[in-house]
């Protein structure tokens, strides 16, 4: 039996050799784009934090280098340098050039692991045209540099070290990744994120690519030092990281916390209650996001309802024993995380997106019962708060309910219920079927003549529809444009929804390039994000970029620009190939366009530009709606305050 503490070469596990990752990186981190990058820093740090979960590390640091590169150092054991038993290399080679090589395999060396089964270090290598590797440990300092994943020679001793711990400096490949530039904000919400999960573990960022002081709004001012040095460490866990997210929020409850082993699951959960309409729950494995859940947000949620119930049968008034609470009403207005360390956690798909140790949901479910028994006993207040609550969500939802379903009726009626002013396609396959919806009546008129009447569909919007943010779907369906808009899809809304019933794979958003247009644009967003938010998970929803110029030359030929850095570009190139320019328009609405201009330069899929909506990070988008169109006003107000410089204003 190998001594937990004996971290060596014996302790690495070798599962499969390094092929075809850079050949097909997507395959591992997502995509090549600027999600992949930062990816990379991601799993470096995820075996930092394995570290600090094995008890071994209390301090990770992030360097952003001036010359591209990043470097992120702890202070766990160091990576073993001695030479593995199956390679016959270097266990740090091993672990830094074998996919699914590294001690998470071994339980001696981690009770539970993060990291992506063992493939972080490896591809992060392999992605990079150059990584050096420094591991201090048993009072040597030891290095080995690669190219592109391949050791440049052997581990070498460069010194002596008192300390212990891996640094790791990569850079990562151009010849993989277009754009190479880290996005300090975006590093920094992970990082923090991190930090809640890990109570008592400190992360430094170091920005070194400027000498520059700046301010970058991390939502921790407290936690800004120096100007380009960031500091994390939060005693309290996820109890503070629940009262983060609420922080613009006006609460009706103390947070409820609790942390317990179940068995072999450490459960921890904080929950509290606002007066919001939307749920937000985050679950976690091993410190790694479960976007879709699994059995622990199962456990969770059953648990809700259940001890709420309890309670209500105990506490309900005369008035209130008519409601029957389901597991919908206890979530409304919830900010909820459920965070499980598992020591074999089984994932749907490689990106561990849902969890599936079906063990978990009765460990979360028990812990979470317990704890909100004793809860409730000692917050009475709050306990009655949180019913409450759940009583008036109740007789909402009963309200909501036969307004959706009226809807739903309504546009049931084979093409007698649709949207009088919907020009619908004659295609019935919803993957070649695009709906434009287009701002008034004027350019609705001219997208109708000139469209593809196969596959285009066209919906005028007169006026602006209501701000759907602030209320629940029985008020937004009483807006006769959003009304329309939801039967014109035909997939219904809210708990209706079938995305297999929508009728087009494309929702192309079509506005004026000012600020009305701008203004459409975000009140629609905020209704497919808040009511219909299926169609912007399965990528069917566009935003249409009109050209805002259109340039003529003496030789009369056209070009559309799509804005002025395109239109003085454009310029340049004309002048210099010695072209005079004639005119140069401005088209400030849609309206201004006859329909072969408008289907020349905005609908024709040969010339068009769209642009894909998606969401990167949710916890980013929930705060950006929550703060630009929520019912406080001072969070918007200070968000004015502090980017009025940057706006573009149309005068």
């Amino acid at each position: 039996m190998t001594d937990k503490n004996n971290y060596d070469a014996s302790s690495i596990t070798v599962l499969e050799g390094l092929e075809a990752v850079r050949k097909r990186p997507a395959m591992y981190i997502g995509d090549t784009g600027t999600t992949g990058l930062h990816h990379l820093v991601y799993e470096i740090v995820d075996n930092s934090i394995d570290e600090a979960l094995a008890g071994y590390c209390s301090r990770i640091q992030i360097f952003l280098n001036g010359d591209g590169s990043v470097t992120v150092k702890d202070n766990g054991r160091g990576i073993p340098i001695d030479k593995h038993k199956v390679t016959g290399k270097s266990a740090l080679e091993t672990v830094m050039t074998v996919l699914h090589a590294g001690g998470k395999f071994d339980r001696n060396s981690y009770k539970v692991s993060g990291g992506l089964h063992g493939v972080g270090a490896s591809v992060v290598n392999a992605l990079s045209k150059r990584m050096i590797c420094e591991v201090h440990r048993d009072g040597h300092a030891y290095e080995l540099t690669f190219e592109r994943g391949k050791a440049k020679g052997d581990v070498k001793v460069i010194g002596k070290a008192s300390d212990h711990g891996t640094f790791q400096t990569f850079y990562p490949d151009s010849e993989i990744f277009a754009d190479t530039s880290f996005k300090l904000k975006t590093l920094l919400t992970r990082i923090r994120q991190h930090a809640y999960l890990t109570a008592g573990l400190t992360f430094v960022i170091t920005d070194n690519r400027t000498q520059e002081a700046k301010t970058i709004d991390t939502d921790s001012g407290k936690l800004f030092h120096g100007g380009n040095i960031f500091v994390f460490h939060f005693e309290g866990g996820i109890k503070s990281y629940v009262t983060h997210l609420n922080r613009s929020e006006k609460v009706i409850c103390k947070p409820f916390y609790v942390h317990k082993t179940e068995e072999s699951t450490d459960v921890e959960v904080s929950i509290q209650y606002t007066d919001d309409l939307e749920e937000n729950v985050m679950a976690f494995t091993n410190n790694i996001q479960n976007p879709e859940g699994g059995t622990h947000l199962q456990g969770l949620r059953t648990a809700l309802t259940k001890s709420i119930n309890d309670y209500f049968e105990k506490n309900a008034s005369e008035k209130e024993k008519d409601v029957k609470l389901t597991g919908e009403d206890v979530r409304e207005g919830l900010t909820a995380i459920v965070s499980v360390k598992v020591p074999d956690p089984q994932f749907e798909g490689q990106t561990k997106i849902k969890l599936n140790n079906p063990e978990v949901a009765s460990h979360v479910r028990k812990v979470v019962e317990d704890g909100l028994k004793m809860y409730f006993e000692e917050n009475p207040t709050d306990g009655k708060s949180i019913m409450s609550r759940a009583v008036l969500t109740s007789r909402a939802r009963q309200a909501a309910k036969a307004a959706r379903e009226a809807v739903v009726r309504k546009g049931a009626l084979d093409g007698g219920g649709l949207p009088g002013k919907l020009a619908d396609c004659s295609s019935k396959f919803p993957d070649e079927s695009e709906l434009f919806i287009v701002e008034g009546d004027s350019a609705g008129g001219s997208a109708k003549q000139g469209r593809d009447r196969k596959t285009q569909a066209i919906l005028p919007l007169s006026g602006k529809p209501i701000n759907s943010e602030k209320y629940r779907i029985d008020r937004v369906l009483q807006n006769e444009r959003l009304k329309d808009l939801v039967i014109a899809l035909g997939a219904g809304i809210g708990e209706t929804l079938d995305i297999k019933k929508l009728k087009y794979h494309k929702v192309i958003v079509m506005t004026d390039a000012d600020v009305d247009g701008s203004h459409i644009q975000t009140l629609l967003l905020t209704m497919f994000y808040r009511h219909l938010r299926p169609l912007v998970d399965n990528g069917y929803i566009y935003l249409a970029q009109p050209p805002l110029f259109k340039i003529e030359t003496d030789k009369n030929e056209s070009s559309w620009v799509l804005d002025e850095a395109e239109r003085d570009a454009k310029v340049a190139e004309l002048t210099k190939l010695g072209k005079n320019i004639k005119l140069i328009q401005r088209f400030k609405g849609l309206g201004e366009m006859n329909p072969e201009q408008l289907w020349e330069t905005t609908m024709n899929p040969k010339n068009r530009v769209l642009k894909k909506v998606t969401i990167v990070d949710i916890e980013e988008t929930n705060k950006t709606f929550d703060m630009l169109m929520g019912v406080e006003v001072l969070p918007r107000k200070k968000f004015i305050q502090a980017y009025a410089n940057e706006a573009q204003l149309d005068i």
